[in-house]
């Protein structure tokens, strides 16, 4: 991971493992996102499923990473790394000790994608949002409560680069429209494939 670039995070329980079994913990992996990724990464878009997880985050500047960079790691990529690292440990420990199971919770290595282009980037928003519904976790985007979807289209106070997000498709309402007839175009083309 580079300082200043986009990428689309994600990762996956071991298994058939779940990493979230209620409200608490979609919660506490929030907190806990807070604590160890906001000083590096600003989050633009996320989503939290039982199974796995979707985040689309902007790499802080250098000059900012260097600052943060107290345990003296000589590549900013190693440190970056650590600082996930460091989430995926916190939250599974908690975890663990809350379910009495042991071992790792997280597949290895956890992915981050570079966003290469804006088309790119907006699809991947889209597709943040809309994971919930593709593996049949709910029949609606809005009615799924752990992602961000929410979070950009309301005034709610949010960590979330929401009014980067909304201007980056227009308005908020562009951003609703957008997700809208995405879907239906998705609706469209499964019904000329069934």
């Amino acid at each position: 991971m580079e300082a200043g670039k986009f990428y689309h995070i994600y990762n996956h329980a071991n298994g058939s493992e779940n990493l979230f079994r209620n409200d608490e913990n979609y919660n506490f992996f929030l907190r806990k996102w807070s604590h160890h990724i906001e000083p590096i990464a600003d989050s633009y878009a996320y989503c939290l499923m039982p199974n796995h997880f979707h985040f689309l985050v902007r790499i802080k500047d250098e000059e900012n990473l260097e600052k943060l960079n107290q345990t003296g790691f000589q590549n900013l990529s190693d440190f970056l790394s650590k600082q996930f690292s460091n989430l995926y440990v916190s939250y599974a420990k908690a975890y663990n000790k809350m379910y009495d199971r042991r071992g790792s919770l997280f597949s290895r290595p956890f992915k981050a994608k570079e966003i290469e282009n804006d088309s790119f980037l907006t699809n991947v928003i889209f597709y943040i949002h809309h994971n919930p519904l593709h593996h049949g976790f709910t029949k609606s985007i809005a009615d799924w409560e752990h992602s961000s979807y929410h979070a950009v289209i309301s005034d709610k106070l949010t960590r979330l680069k929401r009014k980067e997000v909304q201007n980056w498709f227009g308005s908020k309402e562009d951003f609703r429209r957008f997700h809208d007839q995405a879907i239906k175009g998705l609706e469209k083309l499964e019904l000329e494939f069934t």
